[in-house]
């Protein structure tokens, strides 16, 4: 591997130049460049925004994610570009353990059917739920991630380089004020140089200097001012946010709605004798539908595992057939699926025709 020895030490030379000077500064030895009162608000503002930008962001990540194990399996998929985990909501996850409990209980007793049914909006409203995730994360997420992985750290980078730059610049002053003053004359004929020839390369270093520190300033001076387009459009990412926080909750709460009328419909339609509804069980609107002779298909609304061999696993949104005859378990029915046949809960499937 080639090694540039002059680079080497010219790099060396200027990184102990700026410790030097910085050493002065803290010291109150050698005198500080300062940025006008505009430059100064500006930067202000850009550490004001990094700052709340970077909470905020950790904050609606926290909110739309609770799982912190999560979050950081999510930001390990984006950083190697591969598509998420489509996993269940604790919404979905309810649903499922409601409708299993249902099942369990009798799809036709009261407890049962209500419980299958509530599983079932439980379910809706985990998948609202998710969409609702995905928009958020679209609309203002991922803009304010873009905004600090991007144009927040050129600014931070380019703040780096004028703080570099400022510190050369002051170097530069303070080594021609050294080189006009009577001890740096004196210093420079104990080493055999010419005082003037020190001091005119002073000046031209300092020429140097102060013309990159100008362009330098300039450079983020426009990039701070950029700032504030910034803020318009996170403005518009806010709005788009809250529209579909808004959506989100108006959509629960019509299913909702629904969901209790329905149940307080069906609680009034209940026999008001417990006797009489053990001597006559009402079924639930699955059964009903289940025992129609016109209903040969089905889809199914969530995954199945089978829990015996004799049962049949069921995959969501798949359709499979529905053999008519009632089988001896009245939770069930009997599903086929190609060759392959087997019980399948009732609560599980949606009619088809």
């Amino acid at each position: 591997m080639d090694f540039n020895v002059k680079k080497f030490v010219g790099e060396a030379g200027t990184a102990f130049s700026r410790l030097v000077q910085l050493t002065e500064e803290k010291l109150g030895t050698s005198e500080r460049t300062e940025l006008d009162s505009h430059f100064e608000s500006l930067l202000e503002r850009s550490d004001a925004t990094k700052m709340w930008t970077e909470k905020l962001l950790k904050n609606s990540e926290a909110v739309l994610t609770p799982n912190p194990g999560y979050r950081v399996e999510d930001f390990l998929f984006e950083k190697i570009e591969k598509k998420r985990p489509n996993r269940l909501t604790n919404l979905e996850y309810l649903g499922l353990d409601m409708m299993e409990a249902g099942n369990v209980f009798g799809s036709s007793s009261p407890y049962g059917s209500s419980l299958i049914k509530v599983g079932q909006i439980e379910q809706k409203l985990g998948t609202t739920e998710r969409e609702y995730i995905g928009a958020v994360n679209q609309s203002y997420i991922m803009p304010l991630r873009k905004f600090l992985d991007g144009e927040m750290k050129t600014i931070m980078k380019e703040r780096s380089i004028l703080e570099n730059k400022r510190i050369d610049l002051d170097a530069c002053k303070n080594k021609l004020r050294k080189a006009r003053s009577i001890q740096g004359q004196q210093a420079a004929q104990k080493d055999g140089l010419n005082p003037q020839v020190v001091m005119e390369q002073a000046e031209r270093e300092l020429r140097v200097a102060q013309a990159e520190f100008d362009r330098q300033a300039e450079i983020t001076r426009l990039l701070l001012e950029g700032i504030s387009s910034s803020h318009a459009s996170h403005l518009r990412c806010l709005h788009e946010m809250v529209q579909a926080q808004a959506n989100y909750h108006a959509q629960c709460n019509t299913i909702m709605q629904s969901l209790a009328t329905e149940l307080a419909n069906a609680s009034h339609g209940m026999s008001p004798t417990p006797a009489a509804t053990l001597s006559t069980p009402q079924p639930s609107v699955a059964t009903l539908v289940l025992n129609s002779e016109s209903w040969t298909k089905a889809r199914v609304l969530c995954d199945y595992d089978a829990n015996a061999h004799f049962e049949l696993s069921l995959m969501a949104d798949e359709v499979i057939d529905v053999v008519v005859d009632d089988p001896a378990d009245s939770d069930y029915v009997i599903g086929q699926r190609g060759s392959q046949r087997g019980k399948v809960p009732r609560a599980f499937l949606e009619p088809i025709s």
